[in-house]
Formats: structure tokens, sequence, C-alpha cells
């Protein structure tokens, strides 16, 4: 299990996007977003991606109304393709994580076009904000 688990971390490089699920006190709360299978979320994704980039848990990211966040950070190609990260709110369906994962297989932030759909989840946060997810 332990060469399992290094040679996913090795994996996971700057040549990946990076998928960073909010977990904080809002999103994967099934008292403010009931119906949903919070815990399988992540897994799922993980799933669905199979391994074409790493899939994090955060501590809150501070878009509580939009509930559940999924930020899409951009590989070292895609960044340098003019890829910035990618705010997606109420991802709530299995459909929104399926495009996610469609999305970030083909190259992600600068450099696929994501699936239409996503501009319905795109979310637009402060700085301070986005700053969090940089450190």
């Amino acid at each position: 299990m332990i060469e399992k688990r290094a040679g996913r971390a090795e994996r996971a490089t700057a040549q990946q996007c990076r998928v960073t699920v909010c977990r904080g006190c809002c999103c994967g709360d099934a008292a403010k977003i009931p119906g949903v299978d919070h815990t399988g979320q992540i897994p799922r994704l993980r799933a669905a991606l199979d391994g074409a980039a790493p899939v994090r848990a955060s501590e809150c990211l501070d878009v509580c109304d939009q509930a559940n966040v999924v930020v899409v950070q951009p590989s070292a190609a895609g960044r340098a393709a003019g890829g910035r990260p990618v705010w997606l709110g109420l991802v709530n369906d299995d459909d929104a994580l399926a495009d996610i994962a469609a999305w970030v297989q083909a190259g992600g932030p600068g450099l696929a076009e994501p699936p239409g759909v996503l501009d319905l989840y795109a979310l637009t946060v402060s700085r301070r904000v986005r700053e969090q997810l940089e450190k």
C-alpha cells in the first residue's frame, strides 16, 4: 500500500492539473445540501479522473453560498498558455463531476475548452479567497 501511495504522489506533478474540493463548514454538509452523496464525491471524482490529476480536499474556501465548491488549477503547460484556476460552485451532481473530469482529462484550464455547461457553475471570488488556495 505504501508503494501505491508513493507512485500516486510521484504522478501528481506540476505537469498535471490539480483539483481541490472544498470540505469546510458548508461544502460537504448534508444539512445544508440534502440529497447529495457528499462522502462519495471525492472518490467518484478521483475514479473519473483515473490518475489524470490529483484531487485534494480543502478546508473552507470561504464561498459558502456556492457549496459545493471545486477549483481546477491548470497544469504548468496550461498556465504557460494563459490558464488560471477556475472556481466552480454548486457542484452537487454526478453530471457536473463527469464534466469536470472530462475537461481535466482533455488538458484543463489553458489547454482545453471546458464543456459549455460548466459556464453555469463558474464563479468569481475575491483575490483574498483565491490567494488562500495558492498558499
